[in-house]
Parts: C-alpha cells; sequence; structure tokens
C-alpha cells in the first residue's frame, strides 16, 4: 500500500516521501496517528503543488540569505574588551558581541545563534574568524579583532 508521510517517521522516511507499506500498518497505525495519508491520485497532485510552493519559498530565502552575504563579506570586526596588561580579556568574547558588533556596523541583525566560533568563546586579545551560517548552503566567514579598551 502506497502511503504518503505527514511527519518523519523513524526507519521509514520523512515528511512528503511516498512509501510502500504493508496494509496493516498502514490502517492500524500510520493513518491513525497522523502520520501518514493513502496516496490517491489527488492527494499526490496536492503533495506535488505544496512541495512545488515549498521548493519557491526555500529558494526566496537563501536569494535572501545570498544577499546578507554579499553584505558581510570582507567584513572586518572590531570588539573591545577590557583586559590586563598580560592580554588577557576579563570575561570573554562570544557570539553574542560579534552579532552586536555586526548590528552596529553593517545594520543587519544575526541572531546569535547563527555565529560560529571555533573557540567557543574568546579569552586573548588577538585576531580570530567566525563563520556565520545565514541558510543550510549559504555560510559566510568574518574576521574580528579584538583589542583591549
Amino acid at each position: 500500500m502506497e502511503i504518503i508521510l505527514i511527519q518523519d517517521v523513524k526507519n521509514l522516511g520523512y515528511k512528503n516521501d511516498i512509501v510502500n507499506v504493508k496494509p496493516g500498518y498502514a490502517r492500524n497505525y500510520l493513518i491513525p496517528q497522523g502520520y501518514a495519508i493513502v496516496a490517491s491520485s489527488s492527494a499526490r497532485k496536492i503533495l506535488a503543488e505544496n512541495i512545488r510552493q515549498q521548493m519557491f519559498k526555500q529558494e526566496k530565502i537563501k536569494k535572501q540569505a545570498e544577499d546578507i552575504a554579499a553584505l558581510l563579506e570582507g567584513l572586518n570586526l572590531r570588539i573591545p574588551a577590557k583586559a590586563a596588561a598580560t592580554g588577557k580579556i576579563f570575561g570573554s568574547v562570544n557570539n553574542v558581541q560579534i552579532a552586536d558588533a555586526i548590528k552596529e556596523a553593517k545594520n543587519i541583525d544575526i541572531d546569535r545563534k547563527q555565529i560560529i566560533i571555533d573557540n567557543e568563546s574568546i579569552k586573548e586579545i588577538g585576531n580570530y574568524t567566525a563563520k556565520v551560517k545565514l541558510h543550510k548552503d549559504v555560510v559566510v566567514e568574518i574576521s574580528f579583532e579584538v583589542f583591549a579598551e
């Protein structure tokens, strides 16, 4: 029996997949639990339209991410921090400070969860790089300098 999955089902498939299962499994478990629907011709047409609309939305989101990536390309940030004479910072610099510096420099709101620093947090003065993951396919690397105030 062919069914269309409405949700991801472990060891079976992902949302919007058309899979073959035994009729009892489909009628007694997948369909009543809301995990799947029968793959009729009308359901297939609706699925095709939904996938087409989803792809359009994904392309639009990716285009926006690429536009932001073009603005962030080659960006060099300077982040002030209180530091000792040895170069150690009192506290640390993390993705929150980088997001604030991007907002200040380019007036672009970047969620702090999208910023990935190799060391998680920086505890010394120096030059570093961070990756900004704007989309699953769009990642921008920015460089920043931590300097003593």
